[in-house]
This record gives C-alpha cells, structure tokens and sequence, in this order.
C-alpha cells in the first residue's frame, strides 16, 4: 500500500501546481512598429478573465495606457455581479476600457452586463471600429461580435479603417483572423479564446500555445488568456495579459 500512497501524493502535488500555475500573474510585453507620424503609445490587453479576480497588485506594475481592451470572456455564468464590478473598478485606473464580446460574457445577461459596463464608462465594440482620442494618425480599435453569434461582420468592424490608418483589430476568437486579410491590412490583430490549450502535455493540447508571431506581415497577438473554463487548473500554459507598445515612425525612418 505504501506505493499508493506514494502515487496520491504525487498526483496531489501535481495538481496543486497546477493550481498555482492558474493563479500567476504574468505580464507579457511586445512591440508594433508603424508607419505614420511620429506618435508612441501603449495598450493593455487582457482576455478571458472568466471566474478570476484581477490581481491589484499586478496592474500597480502598470503605467497607464492609451486603452484597455478586454478581448472577450471577461465574464461567464459562475462570477457574481460584486466581482465583475471590482475587475471593472481596477482596470478603470489603467485607462479608458474598451470590450469585446466573448462566446461565455452574455451567460450573465446581455442587458445586464451592458448596464454594468455603461456604468463605468466601457465602450462596447461589435461590427464596429472606433478613434483613440488624440493620437497624431487615425488609430482605430476594431471588432467583430463574437463568432458564436453568427452576427459578426468583417466588413463592418473595417469599413471606416483607411490606408495608412493604425487599427487593432480583435476578434475574440482569433481562428477567423484570416477573414480581415482580404478587407483591410491592420496593424495589429489581437485575440484569446484558446487559453493556450489550459492544459498541456509538451507539445500536446487542443489547442496551440499563445504566441506573438508575424503573420501575412501582421503583428498576431494570440494569448494564453488571464483566467480558467471548466477547472481552475493550469499546466505549461501560463496565464497572462500584455502590455503592447505602438511606435510609428514616417517610412524613411523605419
């Protein structure tokens, strides 16, 4: 019997660690160089909240920036109303809040998550695309409605971005980013939803690992995400959220 013993104990370190792996706060940091007049600025991004509360101590680490974009999940049916307006309250001193619907945020009710986030001034981005104030180039933020509803639209979340303008695009769901290539060539594409596969063995998951990569010339922003669906567990898919910094310089300083 002293084997099975020896076996619970390992298994129940190993899901303790992968209870502390859920719960770390990691800041990531990434950088987007464009074209356009002489201008620098920085977004935070953070998706999938889901069921955690954000750390206060982690975002004191964090000037504040032009925009929080929350890109979609913030919320599902198990986080009370008390809990969603204290994330609501911490992002707030980071900068003006702007949100993206998720499949999971409309489980607590649509009306009355829209009440809540009108409550402290978020501005709500579906099919849409909107101006950063005070920005040397027309920035946008851009975003479809989540894919689940199948009521978003590429075209309209792109339609008022022009050549040559800054647009972050977010799409919960970054497995439909490709649509946008066709439409308009953004400077920025960023999404969650896969949680980095939450949980993986190696190279093994059911989803791929987040990751800032190039793609068809595009700066990608994938994340793991900040929080946990189904069980509160992690493993070799750490949590996070992202400070990203936009710099654009006139093409013949580049």
């Amino acid at each position: 019997m002293t084997w099975m013993y020896g076996v619970f104990c390992i298994l129940l370190l190993f899901v303790l660690y992968m209870v502390k792996e859920a719960h770390e706060n990691n800041i990531r940091t990434h950088a987007v160089q464009a074209t356009g007049n002489e201008d620098q600025f920085a977004v935070f991004f953070i998706s999938d909240v889901h069921n955690r509360r954000i750390s206060t101590h982690m975002l004191q680490q964090i000037k504040p920036v032009e925009a929080v974009i929350i890109g979609g999940d913030f919320v599902d049916k198990r986080v009370p109303l008390k809990q969603i307006k204290e994330n609501l309250q911490k992002l707030r001193k980071l900068g003006p809040i702007y949100f993206i619907w998720g499949n999971n945020d409309r489980e607590v009710g649509e009306e009355q998550l829209r009440s809540l986030l009108a409550q402290y001034d978020v501005t709500v981005v579906e099919n849409d695309a909107v101006l950063l104030p005070n920005r040397a180039n027309p920035t946008w933020i851009s975003a479809i409605d989540d894919t689940s509803t199948r009521a978003y639209s590429f075209e309209k979340a792109l339609e008022k971005c022009q050549d040559g303008d800054i647009t972050l695009f977010v799409s919960h769901n970054p497995q439909v980013f490709y649509k946008a290539y066709p439409l308009h060539k953004p400077t920025l594409m960023m999404g969650g939803h896969l949680h980095g596969g939450q949980i993986r063995l190696g190279p093994f998951s059911v989803h791929p690992h987040g990751s800032f990569s190039i793609r068809k010339g595009v700066p990608t922003l994938v994340s793991n995400g900040y929080g946990t669906t189904l069980i509160p567990l992690r493993l070799m898919a750490k949590p996070e959220c992202h400070i990203i910094t936009i710099t654009c310089q006139k093409a013949d300083c580049i």
